[in-house]
């Protein structure tokens, strides 16, 4: 890996005291994105309440209305309109995967051309399993097989049969089901390839389209949606869990307590597997009547985990296995090598360069124990990297993270937050 060089370097606090703070987390982002597409087809207004502002939601909510929706993010809650679809129009995806993947379909609806393009690394994040699973489904695209590309709606979509490799992302799959009722047979994508990843985010999306009144048959390589009506609602946003991360893991670093507020009895989050990974590793969980509570000692211990359901847990997960005092094997976790940054090499590298003891294998990493040290953490503009060096420096003194505003990719104010941690 070779990161830009940086001068905007911020040096993360650094826990001298036991930690007791209780914490707000801004909503998910998977959620807000897959409220905003589907609440933009539905056959009726819909309303987000503790929807997420941050760039990629205001990518997907500015994507949206650019094809004819009207969504109006000004205030706390976001009225959803739907509104006839129509294209001439191009979209920034920035760097956000569930924009570049989710729009195309919806796009595909719209009458006229539709351009896409976004970030520079955003061009070299996989796309053709969604451009080829259009194909499938009768939609033309020229262009690809990344960013950039045109969609050529024609007001309405065959659909029918989509045969996909998503090994490489379940947001493959997500991207044909969330469109698949407004198409005239529906959508039937089968998975032909390796395990799909993070599959608890293709429950996310089957759990909205039920609860819109979708019909929708899911297994374990085969996705079916119904054509047929989407409702409007009216419902609240879940706090984002994979960004409660850094909060938990202070407390086991430094000792004391945490309270997450709002932390759903059921989800279908992939950041609810943080209460697993983090008791084994050696932190207690109770829940309170403000929410879940974690507590820990200081004590550390390594784990064998398979995180390929849950790989965007990995950033945070790598970093406080650096600090444990046994051995750790993370696995099953390729797939992040095609997120924001190759996760991975990055990981290896920049934990490395702390004095962190890593061995980047093919589908993951090995951290033994070591002695770590202050340095510089690079991020590559990636929010869960920061997260990870922001980790390392409560534990270390003088770490010095590169680009922490990165981090308003789900977390909005995340520094200030972050900050009052380890006041008093």
């Amino acid at each position: 890996m070779n990161p830009t060089p940086s001068s905007d370097l911020w040096l993360a606090p650094h826990a001298q005291v036991a930690v007791d703070a209780t914490v707000t987390l801004p909503g998910s982002k998977s959620l807000t994105n897959r409220e905003l597409l589907l609440g933009s087809l539905a056959d009726g207004p819909s309303v987000l309440r503790r929807a997420l502002r941050s760039r990629d939601t205001e990518l997907m909510a500015a994507a949206l209305r650019s094809l004819g929706a009207g969504i109006d993010t000004s205030g706390t809650d976001w009225p959803i309109t739907p509104a006839e679809l129509r294209g001439g129009t191009q979209i920034d995806c920035g760097l956000a995967g569930t924009v570049m993947r989710f729009v195309p379909p919806v796009a595909a609806l719209a009458t006229g051309d539709t351009a896409f393009d976004g970030d520079a690394h955003a061009r070299v994040r996989p796309m053709a399993e969604v451009l080829s699973g259009l194909g499938h489904l009768g939609v033309q695209v020229s262009g690809g097989p990344t960013l950039p590309f045109t969609v050529h709606g024609r007001g309405s979509v065959p659909g029918g049969r989509a045969q996909i490799d998503a090994s490489a992302s379940s947001q493959f799959v997500s991207a044909l089901l969330l469109a698949g009722a407004k198409y005239d047979e529906g959508v039937d994508v089968l998975h032909i390839g390796a395990p799909v990843p993070s599959l608890p985010h293709i429950d996310m999306t089957v759990a909205c389209l039920r609860a819109r009144g979708v019909e929708v048959v899911d297994g374990a390589h085969q996705w079916q949606v119904a054509p047929g009506p989407i409702a409007g609602r009216d419902l609240v946003i879940e706090p984002d869990l994979s960004n409660a991360a850094p909060f938990l893991m202070l407390a086991m670093i430094a000792g004391g307590t945490v309270v997450i507020r709002d932390w759903p009895e059921q989800t279908t989050q992939a950041g609810d597997h943080l209460r697993e990974v983090l008791a084994q590793m050696g932190a207690r969980f109770s829940r309170t009547e403000a929410g879940l509570q974690i507590s820990g000692t200081g004590a550390i211990t390594g784990i064998d985990a398979d995180l390929h359901d849950h790989g965007e847990l990995t950033p945070a997960i790598a970093a406080l296995c650096a600090l444990a005092d046994t051995p750790s094997r993370l696995r099953g976790i390729a797939h992040i090598r095609g997120h924001e940054t190759d996760r991975l090499a990055a990981l290896a590298a920049e934990l490395t360069g702390l004095g962190a003891r890593v061995v980047e294998t093919d589908d993951g990493l090995e951290i033994s124990p070591a002695t770590l040290h202050g340095g510089v953490f690079h991020t590559y503009a990636d929010h869960r990297m920061a997260h990870a060096g922001l980790i390392i420096g409560a534990a270390v003194a003088g770490v010095q993270v590169e680009n922490v505003a990165t981090t308003s990719k789900t977390f909005p104010g995340f520094a200030q937050v972050w900050e009052s941690m380890f006041e008093g």
